[in-house]
């Protein structure tokens, strides 16, 4: 079974014909704003490398929120980039969901194929057969159990879970294989993912830590001058570089999983890197890259790397990637006095609200487990090969309760997910949490934090 690109007609699969055979791609950038520029990079430069692979654009399909390109605070108009050097990945990306279409019920409806389930877009979809293979790929925030949409609810992993059970239960692919780059990607697929599904994933982090921007203004290797955000996340960058310098009809997903997770420890800096994780069917390894890649022709001979690959990165916290790009921003608006009151004002209330969300989630925790059990309580870890939480719709009621009295969690907010879901956990009833909510951010004003603004994270 040949995969049907025009660059790969010699090698064959197993069993099939080239006819009937489609490879798919799903990509994903799950934020938005410039200080987010990061993600929307990382997803360009994928959708680049699987063009150059022969995959068609009617069989790839791209959410992005696409403010980045031409945004006022972009030095290149018109251009991204994903590396210092890098040439501009945005030409030709099809920005098939973009905007408010950004959503996790829209991706959810894509994945299934359902073409009467999205709203707004272009309209398509997964339409893949029982012989096509799917690569997905998602860049964002994340937290326990969440992935980041620009556009409120979050992707809750329960939920991306039984949709690929669905997915499976249509009969609608040979295999799968996901790539997802966010802070505890691995608590989406940790005891929730089965093996039995043809899907192989891999995440940029395990269930407890976070996943690490690069490419950074002010770190080695640094952007150009004029940039004021990062261009890229460490594990993003590591299997996209490692896809353009290799031949990918030799290489193995097994060979690149093993190049990525030592690149995106920083060659085992991990106070500084993260620990790539694998999900799902493993059996899936050996088989060729090209397969879910597709394969460039002008990597039949390749010469060594284009890029250093094997040197440490400067890196920043995925969580606080925004408060750097703010930073750079105030530092470059030294002659404009105006504009550098308002975005002081702006670092201000960022990092307020960020102190408001974790002193208000340490207070209901004491008001609900006593003043000593309360931090031990909500910052327990599951068990190793154990999901999140027990009931995945009290998490989300949860979060409501909270959201109502003490403003939108926010990316940064994300890492608190933990917390809810270990009051679910011990059984605690909304009405207590509710009181707890109250009780701890009565006094506090959510202005524009408040959901009402931008929706509710679950």
């Amino acid at each position: 079974m040949n995969i049907r690109m025009p660059t790969d007609v010699e090698q064959p699969a197993a069993g099939g014909s080239d006819d009937n055979v489609t490879t798919w791609a799903l990509l994903v950038a799950g934020s938005q704003g410039f200080g987010n520029y990061r993600h929307q990079a990382d997803v360009c430069h994928a959708y680049q490398i699987l063009k150059k692979g022969g995959l068609k654009d009617e069989n790839i399909v791209v959410f992005m929120y696409d403010d980045i390109a031409d945004n006022v605070l972009n030095p290149r108009k018109g251009v991204i980039i994903n590396h210092p050097n890098g040439e501009n990945v945005y030409e030709g990306v099809p920005k098939d969901y973009s905007g408010e279409q950004v959503t996790a019920e829209n991706l959810f409806a894509v994945l299934l194929g359902n073409k009467s389930g999205v709203n707004g877009g272009s309209g398509k979809v997964i339409d893949s057969k029982p012989n096509d293979r799917i690569f997905i790929y998602y860049s964002d925030h994340g937290g326990p159990g969440v992935l980041g949409m620009p556009n409120m609810p979050f992707l809750y992993g329960k939920d991306f879970v039984e949709v690929l059970k669905q997915k499976h239960a249509l009969k609608s692919y040979k295999e799968m294989v996901i790539y997802v780059e966010a802070c505890e990607s691995g608590s989406v697929f940790e005891g929730l993912m089965p093996e039995d599904l043809n899907i192989y994933v891999t995440t940029a982090s395990n269930a407890v830590e976070s996943s690490w921007g690069t490419y950074c203004p002010g770190m080695e290797p640094s952007p150009p001058p004029e940039f004021m955000t990062c261009l890229g996340d460490l594990y993003s960058i590591a299997w996209m570089e490692d896809s353009e310098t290799h031949n990918l009809k030799k290489e193995t997903i097994e060979q690149q999983y093993q190049k990525v997770k030592e690149r995106t420890s920083n060659y085992n800096t991990y106070t500084a890197g993260s620990h790539v994780m694998e999900y799902g069917n493993k059996s899936i390894k050996p088989e060729k890259l090209y397969l879910y890649q597709g394969f460039d022709p002008a990597t039949t001979n390749l010469p060594g790397n284009r890029f250093a690959l094997d040197t440490k990165l400067g890196v920043v916290n995925q969580r606080d990637a925004d408060i750097l790009f703010l930073w750079k921003k105030y530092e470059r608006s030294r002659d404009e006095p105006e504009e550098k009151r308002k975005i002081l004002k702006e670092i201000t209330n960022t990092i307020k609200h960020r102190i408001h969300l974790d002193s208000s989630i340490e207070m209901i925790g004491k008001l609900l487990f006593g003043y000593s059990n309360g931090p031990f309580v909500l910052e327990a870890k599951p068990r190793p090969g154990t999901p999140l939480v027990d009931d995945w719709d009290c998490l989300k009621s949860m979060v409501r309760i909270f959201e109502d009295q003490c403003g939108s969690l926010t990316q940064y907010g994300m890492k608190h997910m933990r917390a809810f879901a270990n009051i679910c956990n011990k059984s605690i009833p909304e009405s207590a949490m509710e009181e707890a909510c109250v009780a701890a951010c009565s006094e506090h004003s959510s202005g524009h934090w408040h959901p009402a603004f931008s929706g509710y994270s679950a």
